[in-house]
């Protein structure tokens, strides 16, 4: 259960109520803060649609950062929403192997941004090995906003896990088809 009690659009100003447009409950609880939330949504906005990296590509390092991280929301949401950006079911069984030191058969610069996800949240930084594959295969303004999205990615999974955000139930059906490691 979230440490704070859910906001409703009659919970807040009139002026912040644009801020539950979107009423997931990552919002319904950020919205205590509304400059926060302004600022928040403002670079989820740019990650999701104003960077030119690959959709893909950027929902692969989000699922990583999830999974990796055990953070129940995250990955169910983007498990959700990666599929409308071209990830498969066979992609995160492919993210699992990978996770777990095996043979994914995925692409070289997928499994790159991977592993760069992981290095990033366990290490806070790419091997020179992962940065190589990346910068072969991305342009500097790629590989940036890649950097943000892990980075970004990683701050939300610490905020949903302090302030212990639920999944809603339309989400559930995403992890009881993909659960998380123990």
């Amino acid at each position: 259960m979230a440490r704070l009690p859910y906001l409703d659009e009659k919970d807040l100003a009139e002026t912040d109520r644009g801020l539950l447009k979107r009423p997931i409950n990552l919002n319904r609880i950020i919205a205590y803060s509304p400059q926060a939330a302004r600022r928040f949504s403002g670079l989820g906005n740019y990650i999701r649609f104003g960077s030119g990296l690959d959709p893909r590509l950027r929902e692969l390092a989000i699922l990583q950062v999830g999974y990796l991280s055990k953070s129940p929301y995250e990955y169910s949401h983007h498990l959700k929403i990666g599929r409308d950006f071209g990830v498969t079911d066979d992609d995160v069984r492919a993210l699992e192997a990978e996770s777990a030191g095996g043979d994914s058969g995925l692409p070289d610069l997928d499994r790159a941004v991977l592993r760069g996800a992981r290095e990033m949240t366990d290490d806070l930084n790419f091997t020179d090995e992962t940065y190589g594959v990346l910068s072969a295969h991305l342009s500097e303004a790629h590989i940036v906003d890649l950097v943000t999205v892990i980075a970004f990615y990683n701050g939300v999974v610490r905020l949903l896990g302090a302030l212990e955000i639920d999944v809603e139930p339309e989400y559930q059906p995403e992890l009881d088809a993909f659960p998380l490691p123990e």
